[in-house]
């Protein structure tokens, strides 16, 4: 368990997150601007069509086929323009973004519980813990302590010893 592993893990969190919203507002911007052309064409058909009426009540035939078919012509437009906008996105990236950002919040929740159980180890057995921290210390200062009384010793029998 390492903070530098929670940190890395927590970032690609954040990345993925933000890649995943960006390609998602992509789209919707995408097809709201194509959903807002086709209501603009549409309008345009039902104003067609009313001066297709217009001109049917004005004159009877040459006027009207022709804003009639306009008007149809543009109906179909807006058709096609609100069905391409209504596509869902493409499949490849969001796919990847979401895998991702799964695998992340795998390995971060992982993460999270090899320190949940560090920390109920230590809670629970405090002394396993440090031991090891302060057993290696300890066991030096005892192994130069247990060296500098051997090499005073030999000094000491031969400074008490008469000549």
């Amino acid at each position: 368990m390492n903070s530098e592993n929670v940190v890395k893990q927590l970032r690609a969190l954040w990345r993925t997150d933000r890649i995943i919203a960006e390609i998602r507002m992509r789209h919707m911007l995408v097809g709201l601007g194509l959903r807002a052309f086709a209501a603009l064409i549409a309008v345009f058909g039902l104003l067609m069509l009313e001066l297709s009426a217009y001109f049917a009540l004005v004159q009877i035939w040459s006027a009207i086929s022709a804003a009639a078919i306009l008007a149809v012509a543009n109906f179909v437009i807006a058709a096609v323009l609100f069905v391409v906008g209504g596509r869902p996105p493409s499949g490849r990236e969001l796919e990847l973004a979401t895998d991702i950002h799964g695998s992340a919040v795998e390995a971060l929740q992982s993460e999270v519980r090899a320190l949940q159980s560090q920390f109920t180890g230590m809670v629970q057995h405090p002394l396993n813990s440090v031991l090891p921290l302060v057993l290696v210390p300890l066991i030096t200062i005892i192994v130069k302590s247990l060296k500098k009384s051997r090499a005073t010793a030999p000094a000491a029998k031969v400074m008490s010893e008469p000549n």
